[in-house]
């Protein structure tokens, strides 16, 4: 199983990431909870599900956690799911 510290390497090292996320959303604050098994990581994020809010919030706080624009995170399947493929992009 991969740590935080070495995604963001990995990051990094190829300027691409592919993140399975499990989103739980209206929670206090937005916050990385750790992996809920070897390839989901689980994220907190303080938005509501509803119009597009939760995965608004979610790729603003990845950019802002891998330090890259938003444009830059891409939802490739689960935007209707609280189960998500991210990919990440320098």
């Amino acid at each position: 199983m991969k740590t935080l510290n070495e995604l963001f390497a990995e990051f990094e090292k190829t300027g691409r990431l592919t993140l399975r996320i499990k989103v739980i959303p209206k929670s206090v604050e937005n916050a990385i909870v750790g992996f809920l098994d070897e390839e989901t990581l689980k994220i907190r994020v303080a938005a509501t599900p509803e119009k597009g809010k939760a995965n608004a919030e979610l790729k603003k706080f990845l950019a802002g956690e891998f330090g890259v624009p938003r444009e830059n995170v891409t939802i490739l399947s689960g935007a209707a799911d609280s189960l998500k493929l991210i990919r990440l992009e320098k």
